[in-house]
């Protein structure tokens, strides 16, 4: 699939003073050479736990601030409801079990549901071909062995946890392995682990600065995900505000909080050295929030490794000062479409199969179709799946799923019943549904997702 390479001129007016760090304006601003680019992805936050969402409980006024002063994206998805799929979805342009992820990559083997297609190309190849540095600090989580480390998939630099949740924000450690890293080198750094990521940030994109090309930063925070491990003097000002909070909700809205603090510092940094205006911004959540943790999902239905929205619809904004006019917008958009919409953006030609699509135009303020295509997501995993899979497809309004492989088919037009609680009757539509999720099941099919069995 290929896309035609759309120059992003942003002809669009504003005025008022903007809330974020200084006043902006939007006049015709011609975008001369490429934007560094600064891609956050957070995990397991709820699609209500922003105070610019749904939630009343806290306070978020950094990440609020890029969707206020940007593109808040109403109607965007993850390409998974879990970590390993969504990762691949965004990083490869394609849905995740095209390129042999439909689940989680995981140290034991009996438990990993994925494995990272050689064939793939990810993200950071093209942007190295459109020019840039390349770089991840965070969280990896689609591979823990060669050939697929960061370095070895397109990334120039990688400082980092390769693994999938820590089982302690503090030693970083999971199930005694540990993954963080340096480059290739294993390291044993002190502190919290959201702390150590927005340093590192902080001091990548001052570095990268130094040097006569552009930047593709891939910042990718373990916060909020389980186990809830606030600082304390995080968790005491959430107490303290909120005091009839129960004891998880509190730990978890002060992993939220301290989160949204880092990014409003690696934001600052690019302020302070003069890169914030040449930077486009990008935000979301890997998948929803997790119901043991008290998340708040919003006006929809299901949690986090559910096929209903509130496992799969999440918070996203797209931020870049003076050139993107603040706005909502309403296009239905996948995250598989963000590898398109960058290589557009850089004039980088995608010559290979995606299944993402360029939203470039969206970006411009112009009129673009974007829901007129079926949309897939696929997850596999034992447990009580049974190694199984859940399946949704969607196509304009209307989503059809299978929450659980042992439930039935259920069928939702989800403009009209968000909370997806009454399920339609059988209909043409319905039978077009259901056929092309047969159909990506049999292409789906060709792509392994185990790694290749040793003699």
């Amino acid at each position: 699939m290929v896309f035609k390479n759309l120059h992003l001129v942003a002809p669009l007016m504003a005025s008022g003073t903007a809330m974020f760090f200084s006043a902006a304006s939007y006049a015709a601003v011609p975008v001369e050479g490429k934007p560094n680019i600064l891609l956050i992805m957070v995990d397991d936050l709820g699609l209500g736990d922003l105070s610019c969402q749904y939630a009343k409980d806290i306070q978020t006024p950094n990440i609020d601030r890029l969707f206020h002063q940007g593109l808040h994206l109403n109607n965007f998805y993850a390409s998974s409801s879990v970590s390993s799929p969504s990762r691949a979805g965004l990083l490869t342009g394609c849905f995740p079990d095209m390129v042999g992820v439909p689940g989680v990559i995981r140290t034991e083997p009996t438990a990993s549901w994925g494995y990272l297609s050689p064939d793939a190309i990810l993200l950071p190849e093209m942007m190295s071909k459109a020019g840039y540095q390349t770089a991840i600090v965070g969280k990896w989580h689609l591979g823990l062995e060669s050939p697929n480390l960061p370095n070895e998939r397109g990334f120039d630099f990688f400082h980092g946890f390769l693994g999938d949740m820590m089982d302690d924000y503090n030693t970083h450690l999971r199930r005694g392995h540990n993954y963080m890293r340096l480059n290739t080198q294993e390291i044993d750094p002190k502190g919290h682990a959201t702390d150590l990521f927005t340093d590192w940030a902080s001091e990548y994109v001052t570095e990268a600065g130094k040097k006569d090309q552009p930047f593709f930063l891939y910042l990718a925070y373990n916060a909020p995900h389980l186990p809830l491990q606030p600082k304390a003097d995080w968790e005491k000002k959430v107490r303290k505000r909120e005091p009839t909070i129960s004891d998880t909700r509190g730990k978890l809205v002060a992993l939220i909080e301290h989160m949204d603090d880092g990014v409003g510092k690696v934001v600052k940094t690019l302020e302070k050295n003069g890169q914030l205006e040449n930077t486009l911004i990008i935000f979301c959540s890997d998948n929803g929030g997790d119901r043991k943790a008290e998340a708040n999902n919003g006006p929809v239905r299901g949690d986090k490794g559910d096929m209903y929205d509130g496992g799969i619809k999440v918070a996203c904004s797209i931020y870049w000062k003076g050139h993107l006019e603040p706005r909502k917008v309403d296009n239905l958009i996948m995250m598989s479409d963000i590898f398109p919409t960058l290589c557009d953006l850089v004039q980088v030609p995608v010559n290979h199969r995606i299944d993402g699509m360029s939203v470039l135009p969206v970006l411009r303020n112009k009129e673009q179709v974007t829901d007129d295509r079926y949309l897939f997501w696929v997850r596999r995993e034992h447990g009580d799946l049974g190694g199984k899979t859940q399946t949704a497809v969607r196509y304009k309004e209307h989503k059809l799923l299978q929450n659980r492989p042992f439930e039935p088919l259920q069928y939702f037009n989800v403009k009209g019943d968000p909370k997806e609680a009454n399920p339609l009757e059988k209909d043409p539509l319905y039978t077009k549904m259901y056929k092309a999720m047969i159909e990506h099941y049999r292409v789906s099919g060709a792509v392994p997702w185990q790694k290749p069995l040793t003699k």
